[in-house]
Order: C-alpha cells, then sequence, then structure tokens
C-alpha cells in the first residue's frame, strides 16, 4: 500500500509540465523528458522513482500520450526519449528514429471473471476481432454476443496485438479505448467483454482474469522462450545525440543495474 501511494504521488510529479508545450530540457538540462506509450507507465514510474532518489538533481518528466504519439513528439523535439511498444516501422526508421529494447512484455488477453473461458487459440482470438465469430458460444462459452475492446489506432499495444494476430485494419471493435486502465475497466464491468493489455499493467486487477493462448499463460519465463505468442518490446527511441543527462539516464535504464526494477514493474528486463 505504501509503495502504492508513493508511486502515484511520483506519478503526479513527473507528469507535471514536461513534454507539453516547451522544449523537453528547459531547466538547465537538469530536465529528462520522456513522451509516449501508457503501457510502459509502470516500468518508467519505476525507474524514475530510483532514478531520482540516486540523482537528485535530476527530475524525469514524462508524458504518458501513446506510442504514436510519443514518436510525433520526439521527431518534433518536444522530448528528450520516446516510449513505444511496438517494432519501429520502416518510415520511422528512415526518418532518423533509433530504438533500444529495455523489456519485453507479453499482451494479455482479459475476459470478465464471470466468463467460463479460460483459452483462446490465436485463431479463435483473430477470428473474435475481425467478427468472423460474434458469440462466446463459438469458443466454448456460454451463448451471448462477443463485445471486443481494444485500443485506438496508433497504440503500441493495439500494433503488437494485431501483428500477432495477424488482424491489421481488420478488427471490428465495440469499444477503441486510449489507455490501459480504461480497457480494464471496461472488461470489469462487461460479462460479454474481452479486451488485452500489456501484462504489466494487468496482473492484480480485481474483476478480471487472464485468458491463456495456445494453453500458455502469459508469464515472464513464457515470454522470455517465446512460447507465448503474444509479446512485443517496450523501445526507448532516441533521434538526435542526447544531452549529458538524458544519455546518463537511457544508459542506466538499459543496462543490468536497473533490470531488477524493470522485473518489479512487471515487465521483462533485457539486460539480465
Amino acid at each position: 500500500m505504501k509503495r502504492t501511494i508513493r508511486l502515484l504521488f511520483l506519478l503526479l510529479f513527473i507528469m507535471l509540465p514536461g513534454c507539453g508545450d516547451t522544449p523537453a530540457v528547459s531547466t538547465g538540462g537538469r530536465t529528462v523528458s520522456l513522451n509516449g506509450s501508457t503501457s510502459v507507465e509502470r516500468v518508467i514510474l519505476t525507474l524514475a522513482e530510483r532514478y531520482m532518489l540516486d540523482h537528485p538533481d535530476i527530475k524525469i518528466a514524462y508524458d504518458p500520450t501513446g506510442t504514436g504519439a510519443g514518436l510525433e513528439a520526439l521527431q518534433n523535439g518536444i522530448c528528450d526519449i520516446a516510449l513505444a511498444s511496438r517494432a519501429l516501422a520502416p518510415q520511422e526508421e528512415a526518418a532518423g528514429l533509433h530504438a533500444a529494447a529495455a523489456a519485453l512484455d507479453g499482451i494479455a488477453v482479459v475476459v470478465n471473471n464471470a466468463n467460463p473461458v479460460q483459452n483462446l487459440s490465436v485463431e479463435e482470438l483473430a477470428k473474435l476481432y475481425t467478427g468472423t465469430f460474434t458469440d462466446w458460444s463459438q469458443v466454448h462459452g456460454e451463448p451471448g454476443p462477443v463485445a471486443c475492446i481494444g485500443r485506438e489506432s496508433g497504440s503500441g499495444t493495439r500494433d503488437g496485438f494485431e501483428a500477432a494476430t495477424g488482424t491489421e485494419e481488420a478488427c471490428i471493435l465495440a469499444q477503441e479505448l486510449t489507455a490501459t486502465g480504461a480497457v480494464m475497466e471496461a472488461v470489469r464491468h462487461n460479462v460479454q467483454a474481452v479486451g488485452y493489455a500489456s501484462l504489466a499493467s494487468v496482473e492484480g486487477r480485481k474483476g478480471i482474469r487472464i485468458l491463456t493462448i495456445d494453453q500458455v499463460a502469459c508469464s515472464e519465463e513464457t515470454v522470455l522462450d517465446g512460447s507465448y505468442a503474444l509479446q512485443r518490446p517496450f523501445l526507448f527511441v532516441t533521434k538526435d545525440a542526447l544531452s549529458n543527462d538524458a544519455k546518463a539516464f537511457f544508459d542506466w535504464a538499459l543496462s543490468p543495474a536497473a533490470a531488477e526494477y524493470i522485473r518489479q514493474a512487471g515487465a521483462i528486463p533485457t539486460a539480465q
């Protein structure tokens, strides 16, 4: 409970103006501004808390706008580092963006606790989200219409989910939401709903249940060994040369020294 309160206080602190309408570094180089994926929120809050405790002269400012908006902010020079939860598109790489993976994350598929379905295959999941299957009885559930909940266009979670299920540009959604928390709430309040979100964001949530996919649970072990099909990277994306402060944070976040804090946040560090 104390850690939750501390993280909430920290979120209020580090989200106060950073990547809004002013240049990223605006206080003599002592602010490092991050902008992007909401799925990376718990990881960034945990890393920022640790880093600012060790470097009290540095402020880590984080604006959770989503992957697409974060990459746009980076290209426009509004922030130091963008956070992405999908691979860069060829045109983004051609524009001079460079990505480094700090962590891996499983994309968990969730249903309401009252839904008896325990497992879906990737094929069944794709058929639900494209409207080929429209009733839970078609995937061994109780009869009733399926309400597919998803993220907005440009979301790294949505891009990762659609790439893994082969449903790019084909999903039919009952609700298209702009944040991970909103997806979880929609599923929690609708027994017919199915949704997806970062594993780091759904563990411990009440009122929902994580499904196995092709009989494989979404966990650190199955993401690392590749047996869980729905996964994506958490990327730190840069464009131009970083300031000394931004580079120091970047290097630390991708090093083994930060691995335990990433793990505490529910993600899987790439630096072991």
